[in-house]
Formats: C-alpha cells, structure tokens, sequence
C-alpha cells in the first residue's frame, strides 16, 4: 500500500537583501517535493513502512525579464535625449555663426565708412588752409595736439561713465551687456552711438570752419573717432570675439587688456577694472596682477583648444 503527500516550498533567491549586489531583484526558487509511504504486508505482527522523497526545484525569472525590458526602454530614451541636445546644439552654433557674421559685417562697413570719412575730411582741410600763401601751423597742430589728447581723454571719460553713470543711472541698458546676448546686437550698443553724435558735431564745425578754434573742434571729433574705432575691435571684437579681429589678438598688450576687461565681468574686484586700454593699470592698483595672469593663461588655453 502507497501513501502520496505533497509538499511546496518558496524563497525568494538573489541579491535583494545583500548590500554588497544593490538591490536589484532576481529570481524566485520553489521546492516542491513528493512523498510516497510504501507499506509491506507482512506475515508478522509488525509492518514495514518505507519512505520515498522526490524533489522538484523550480524558478520564476518574470522580474528579471521585466528589468530587462525596462533597461531596453531606458537606452531608448536616452539616444532620444542625446539626439535632441545634439539638435538643439548645433543649432545655437548655427545662430552665433549668424549672429557674429552680422555684426563682422555691420563692423567693416562701419569701420572702413568712418575711416574714409575720416580721411578725406583730414585731406580737405588742409589742402584748403593750405591754398593762401601762409601755412596755419599753429591750426595744424593744434588739431593733431587735441585728436590724440581726446582719443587719451577719451579712456577716462569711458572709465567715468561706466562707473558713474552705466552701473548706475543707466545700468537698465547697460546690463544687457552683462547678460547672455540674445541676437547680433545688444541694448548696450546705444551708447556707442550716443558717443558718435559729439564726434560728427565737431568733425562737422571743424570741416567747414577755418580757424583756431574749428581746428581744435576738428581735432577732437577725430581723436573721438580713432578711440570708437579702436574700442570696437578691442572690446566687441578681441574681449568679447563678436567678429575676428585677425592679428590683433596676437598683441601681447592687447591680451592684457583682453583678460582685464574680462576681470570686470567676473566682479572680483567689485566691477574694476571700469576703463578699457588702462585696464591693467588699474588692477595693479586693488592687487589684482597674480589674478591678471592667471585670466591671461586661461584665455591662451582656450584659445589654442578651439
């Protein structure tokens, strides 16, 4: 005679519980084992009962599959997310391209118009003082004398006003120019424009006037405009590489007042430098040089990296 019991077990087998795995979930084992009571018929009083044990093991790999899915799904959408900012990357480089080439253009046509300007004013001038039978020397040079102290004078005034007036009073348009630019241009481009209205004024007087007085006037509107002109290139172009300026980022000066400029914009020296060309200067007199050199070799090493 044969008696048959069932017996099952589970438990849960892995590395849920095991901080040196993490926590991801494994498999579920269950024993399932078979009994079988064999007993005997004897001719005696006693009976002989035997005993027989069959195992059975077996395991659930349902998480394991589902974390396999889930891991599938996951790489998906990050080849998705990468696409994306690859897009959206190489369009932001598409439009600082655009946005660099706009203004290297707004930049040369400006440049070389005011120059020519500039120039031929220079040259009528004098061959017309030039006509009568006496030289104005005193005139002559006194509009060479005024163009390059306005174009000195012209760093200090600038130095004034950006502490006195652009980080103050008129710091509402001034701070698109400490702002991620959005576009070719700024609000901050007003005042260059602004400074252009007293250099034509006086360019003007001085062309069509003779005399002393006129020939200062004209001195100074061309002073004005040689420093426009030089700021535009140091500034817009090497400082803040709004268009390539070709050799003049090779000028070790330059390079000086490049990283000084730059100084101003991180505000370690609560905003000096102010000027522009005496820029070094001025941080040489708040101890600023060890940090000078330390801006200079980090735009040396981008600049070799691009």
């Amino acid at each position: 005679m044969a008696v048959v019991s069932i017996a099952g077990s589970s438990r849960v087998s892995g590395f849920e519980r095991n901080p040196f795995f993490g926590s991801k979930p494994s498999s579920v084992t269950k024993l399932f084992c078979l009994s079988v009571r064999h007993r005997r018929p004897t001719f005696s009083r006693r009976r002989k009962t035997t005993l027989t044990a069959v195992c059975f093991v077996t395991e659930e790999r349902n998480q394991s599959t589902q974390m396999e899915v889930h891991g599938e799904e996951e790489d998906v959408a990050n080849q998705i997310d990468n696409q994306i900012v690859s897009v959206r990357v190489a369009e932001r480089l598409a439009r600082k391209k655009s946005e660099r080439f706009t203004y290297l253009v707004a930049a040369v046509m400006s440049t070389f118009g005011i120059t020519s300007m500039a120039v031929m004013a220079v040259y009528y001038r004098f061959s017309w003082q030039m006509e009568g039978s006496e030289v104005p020397l005193s005139e002559m040079f006194g509009t060479f004398a005024l163009s390059v102290g306005a174009a000195v004078g012209m760093e200090f005034w600038a130095r004034w006003a950006h502490r006195a007036l652009w980080h103050a009073s008129l710091w509402h348009m001034h701070q698109s120019h400490h702002r991620p630019r959005d576009g070719p241009f700024e609000l901050n481009d007003v005042f260059a424009v602004i400074n252009a209205i007293p250099a034509i004024a006086l360019l003007s007087y001085g062309f069509f006037h003779k005399g002393l007085l006129p020939g200062l006037c004209f001195g100074a509107g061309l002073g004005i405009t040689v420093f426009g002109m030089a700021y535009m290139f140091v500034h817009d172009g090497l400082v803040h590489r709004r268009f390539p300026v070709g050799p003049i980022a090779n000028v070790p000066y330059f390079r000086r007042v490049a990283a000084a400029h730059q100084m101003h914009h991180s505000d370690k020296f609560n905003g000096v430098p102010y000027g522009l060309f005496l820029g070094p200067k001025e941080l040489e007199q708040v101890g600023g040089l060890e940090e000078l050199e330390k801006e200079i070799n980090r735009r040396l090493k981008s600049q070799k990296g691009s």
